[in-house]
């Protein structure tokens, strides 16, 4: 049977493109679709969406332009980052830092640097999946060269102290601006406040604001050096070389310029919408919150919640059959039975993590929406506890 309508809450995996991002990529296939290294007009026409483009992304995250490196999603920025960084500064130090949090393209990136010989610290976190400062900065070495660490946990929400851990950096940076920090911000990004002029790398994703999928970007701060993963071509200064994606590149763009235009009263109601959420799922019995206990510390659209005696992946599917869809996790791997390692870091034992859902809201997100969801929830896990 098809459910009559859609509540989609697992926006931290990916997000429904707004109206004007597909209109401006259709006209950037349609349209605008020369080879932005071609020197005729229809190359310079395209290399002028794309200069623009740059702006709006830019202009988003508060940084210049030239500071801007598309890349083709999150996973590919993070790889940039951490790996360019990294071989740039091996004669410098090879020691990484990362949280045993992080997102599996920051893990798995510091894990195969580590089988290459650099020697890695990963920092532990608290139940709220939140690091301690103290503990970073206790982790530094003399040969520490980069410094990963999340702005949004894109499984439980938890806003990571990065301004404090970029001050505990500067303190106690030597020669050449060393240790770097690098900082995921997908799930940041058009969402919570990120401090950038303390950031010396930072990732962002298109798709996780409305904007295409396959697009990305990796903000390299000016005099940050870092070695390219590809070769082959000198487009954006060399550091991702490769015919840009030009009506990937105008959607992020234009997805980008959505965000400022919402400001922070998206943000401001997002959050409300999460508060409610949170209210209405606590009347269930066995609910238990993963994450922060105070709102200033969690994310606005990321909420995380275990339901004793019910499997997650179970419940995922049994809400889809009423057109809800919420996830377990990482969308990376919602296909893996293994338990949550987010959820383990924070001390969640083997059954709770397996029992947890993730409901991620967009700006669009209804009210209505909200208490039908958790209506529904609520259905779904009494008859899931009865068939145990």
């Amino acid at each position: 049977m098809v459910p009559q309508r859609e509540i989609y809450l697992d926006n931290a995996a990916t997000t429904r493109p707004g109206s004007s991002v597909v209109a401006a990529m259709v006209a950037a296939l349609s349209e605008g679709y020369g080879n932005p290294s071609s020197i005729h007009g229809k190359g310079l026409a395209a290399e002028q969406v794309v200069s623009a483009a740059r702006a709006q992304v830019a202009a988003a995250i508060g940084v210049p332009p030239a500071w801007v490196v598309f890349t083709s999603g999150g996973t590919e920025a993070n790889n940039l980052a951490i790996k360019g960084a990294a071989r740039a500064y091996s004669r410098r130090g090879r020691h990484l830092i990362g949280t045993a949090v992080e997102h599996s393209s920051v893990l798995e990136t510091l894990r195969s640097l580590e089988a290459d010989g650099f020697a890695l610290t990963l920092v532990p976190v608290d139940r709220r999946g939140r690091v301690d400062p103290a503990a970073v900065t206790a982790a530094l070495r003399p040969e520490t060269v980069l410094l990963s660490v999340m702005a949004v946990n894109n499984e439980v929400g938890t806003i990571q102290p990065v301004a404090e851990i970029a001050q505990a950096v500067s303190a106690r940076r030597g020669r050449g601006r060393l240790p770097l920090l690098h900082v995921d911000a997908v799930q940041a990004f058009g969402r919570v406040s990120i401090p950038t002029a303390q950031i010396d790398l930072l990732t962002i994703s298109a798709h996780k604001v409305h904007g295409p999928k396959g697009v990305g970007a990796l903000i390299v701060r000016e005099g940050v050096r870092i070695e390219p993963l590809l070769h082959g071509g000198d487009q954006q200064r060399a550091l991702r070389p490769g015919t840009e994606n030009v009506p990937g590149i105008v959607g992020f763009g234009e997805a980008a310029a959505r965000i400022q235009a919402g400001g922070e009263e998206g943000a401001a109601a997002l959050r409300s919408l999460r508060a409610h959420l949170a209210d209405r799922l606590a009347l269930i019995e066995g609910v238990s919150i993963n994450g922060p206990d105070q709102d200033d510390l969690a994310a606005p659209h990321i909420l995380n919640v275990s339901l004793a005696g019910v499997r997650g992946e179970t419940l995922v599917h049994r809400l889809e059959v009423d057109g809800i869809y919420v996830s377990t996790g990482s969308a990376c791997h919602s296909r893996d039975p293994r338990p949550s390692h987010v959820l383990l870091a924070m001390g969640l034992d083997r059954e709770a993590a397996l029992s947890s859902v993730r409901i991620s809201l967009a700006r669009s997100t209804t009210i209505e929406e909200i208490d039908d969801a958790a209506d529904a929830i609520a259905r779904a896990v009494g008859e899931l506890r009865v068939l145990v």
